[in-house]
């Protein structure tokens, strides 16, 4: 039992994505209003970003920048170097949630000024007249 401890104290991080995602999950599904969905979109989306950034993370390693004459001579220890590229494609990421943010609330202006409401009831109840 206190194993079992241990790993879920140890692995924190990841149950804190979980409940994230989770979140975010709960008012995707469960909420009726257009402007709620789209928080919840962007919180599991937040969730995702950081257990990939987490996940690219190491302990006690250095920037991948090193001297080719040194990697020539003595080759390059890989376990102590950090992988840049989930950290990147986590900032393109960002960079297109962002973007999606921007046009899904540009949507949400049109689909209110439509419609005069943001609950998605009412909206489905005056398409169906």
């Amino acid at each position: 039992m206190e194993d079992f401890l241990a790993i879920i104290v140890a692995k924190y991080n990841y149950w804190l994505y979980v409940v994230l995602m989770m979140i975010g999950f709960y008012a995707m599904i469960g909420k009726r209003n257009l402007v709620k969905k789209l928080i919840g979109m962007n919180i599991f989306q937040t969730a995702i970003i950081l257990m990939f950034v987490s996940a690219g993370a190491k302990f006690n390693a250095t920037i991948p920048i090193l001297n080719k004459y040194e990697v020539l001579k003595h080759g390059a220890d890989a376990t102590k170097v950090v992988n840049p590229l989930p950290h990147v494609l986590m900032l393109t990421a960002i960079v297109v949630g962002v973007s999606v943010t921007g046009v899904a609330l540009a949507i949400l202006i049109r689909v209110y000024r439509e419609y005069g409401t943001l609950e998605e009831d009412e909206i489905l109840e005056k398409l169906g007249q």
